[in-house]
């Protein structure tokens, strides 16, 4: 994407981290944005946050972790953390209740939302509980997909339809983000 932070990318007038805050915000009890970059460049959009807990660019894993442990420091009695990806201007408006209801119905350990067949792994449910176990993971033992984390427990899919756009749409060439400028004009 030419470099910097892809969520301060605009589309129709808006960050794709506003649109994200915008969705997001209605389904949570808080929210903490996980960069790595200088939080000053985040400073207007008044959220807490939070580098990766561990060294080394763990990638997706790392900020699930990171959630994890900054859920357990400043939110007592937190139960789910959900994770959403910054770069998918159309995620679902009703992921966390549909994740929700998905671990209950499955008696699963923690979810992640699917469409067309294809998991979303960065879109999931993660019990706080689980935060020493994927420290271990990560530190210990490597781990580094989310796939390969996760198949260590009972995990519920919550399925999403895919028209008139897939919600998990992300944006990683320039090209992806003119084909979400027409999406959104087309919806």
């Amino acid at each position: 994407m030419g470099g910097g932070d892809k969520c301060l990318m605009e589309l129709d007038g808006s960050t794709l981290l506003r649109r994200l805050i915008d969705r997001a915000a209605p389904q949570t009890s808080a929210l903490v944005l996980n960069t790595n970059s200088d939080p000053a460049l985040f400073a207007s959009y008044g959220l807490p946050v939070a580098a990766d807990a561990v060294d080394g660019y763990a990638g997706p894993l790392a900020g699930v972790l990171t959630g994890l442990e900054w859920a357990a420091g400043n939110l007592p009695g937190c139960v789910w953390v959900a994770s959403f990806a910054c770069d998918a201007p159309f995620a679902p408006r009703d992921l966390v209740l549909r994740l929700l209801d998905a671990v209950r119905r499955d008696n699963a350990d923690m979810a992640c939302a699917t469409s067309a067949g294809r998991d979303h792994p960065v879109f999931g449910l993660w019990p706080v509980a689980c935060a020493a176990e994927l420290r271990a993971a990560i530190v210990d033992d490597g781990v580094r997909k989310v796939d390969a984390w996760t198949s260590g427990y009972r995990l519920a899919r919550a399925d999403f339809a895919t028209g008139p756009v897939d919600p998990f749409f992300n944006i990683n060439r320039p090209d992806d983000l003119a084909q979400a400028a027409r999406l959104l004009a087309s919806t």
